[in-house]
């Protein structure tokens, strides 16, 4: 694995602020933090990675994937130091990231229409799943609930259901009830699981909606927005309980919303911007902090463009 232990620099503030009783969601359990500590709000990326996606789970490592070629790195947050952990290869991308509770990771291929596992510690890549051959699909993003990991396909109205044991087929749900696909364009993109896991969160990226599906059916209801017209460039999503953050990526902000019991509408609780935010594009929660990475759309994305990763109060 190859490691890089960060110098500051204008990418990477390593001072931080300090994240007092950091307090961890673990399983079902909580596991809080003995000592008050000081962690970094800044980390970089290496040169040309392209980021897209970043998951987290009980411990504190972020792992970050690459548009470029594939790759996964795993930071510490308590350093910011990281390594890669898969190497990836050229012609293939790590979109949407999620984490499991065993250790394994799930990815979306992007444009190559996959799913991936890996194995997180030794980033060996485990499986495979075709999930769409169809040129034009993008596989943006994925959640875990239940057996299955759900993946979102940008541009077809359609989610992927892998089975999380390795066993059986990948289920194709076709999305219908309020859901209308428009053409040439990012639809589906982050996803997150209700709060009693037995739909999803959808958001609609263009031209910015959200949507409750149910994952028998595949209905798709449109959740009706209080405060706000749209979440315009909806990218990640993150939900504590029934609260729901929205990375906006070209906005440069997440907007944070209450869920009504029924999932009907969503209620703007406030946004959340920093100066430091250059595009994010997802978002993970570990204690009292969100951690998105940048993804620099409107910068040139050349192998000498730097990239970093930032985090945030909740």
């Amino acid at each position: 694995m190859t490691r890089n232990h960060p110098q500051p620099s204008r990418r990477a503030v390593l001072g931080g602020a300090a994240a007092a009783a950091l307090t961890v969601a673990a399983g079902t359990g909580t596991a809080r933090a003995s000592t008050k500590v000081t962690w970094p709000t800044e980390f970089p990326l290496p040169d040309g990675f392209l980021p897209e996606g970043i998951t987290i789970g009980s411990g504190p490592y972020a792992y970050m994937g690459s548009r470029a070629d594939g790759a996964v790195l795993r930071t510490d947050l308590r350093t910011g130091a990281y390594e890669t952990v898969h190497p990836g290869a050229a012609g293939t991308a790590s979109i949407g990231l999620k984490l499991d509770r065993d250790g394994l990771l799930y990815v979306a291929g992007g444009g190559g229409g996959t799913a991936r596992v890996l194995h997180s510690r030794t980033g060996e890549l485990l499986r495979t799943y075709q999930l769409t051959a169809t040129s034009g699909q993008f596989v943006n993003d994925v959640v875990l609930t239940g057996d299955r990991a759900w993946f979102t396909d940008s541009r077809a109205a359609i989610l992927y259901a892998v089975p999380r044991d390795g066993r059986g087929r990948v289920r194709a749900l076709p999305l219908k009830g309020d859901w209308t696909q428009t053409p040439d364009v990012n639809n589906a993109n982050g996803v997150v699981a209700t709060p009693d896991g037995r739909g999803l969160i959808v958001v609609k990226s263009t031209p910015g909606e959200l949507y409750h599906v149910s994952l028998r059916t595949g209905s798709a209801t449109r959740v009706t927005l209080r405060g706000a017209d749209s979440v315009v460039n909806g990218d990640g999503l993150v939900r504590v309980g029934h609260t729901l953050y929205v990375v906006q990526n070209r906005l440069n902000l997440i907007s944070v919303w209450s869920l009504s019991r029924d999932l009907r509408t969503a209620a703007l609780i406030r946004t959340i911007t920093d100066p430091r935010f250059d595009v994010p594009t997802t978002a993970a929660r570990y204690g009292s902090r969100l951690y998105l990475v940048n993804a620099r759309f409107t910068s040139p994305q050349t192998p000498e463009t730097t990239f970093n990763g930032v985090a945030v109060p909740l």
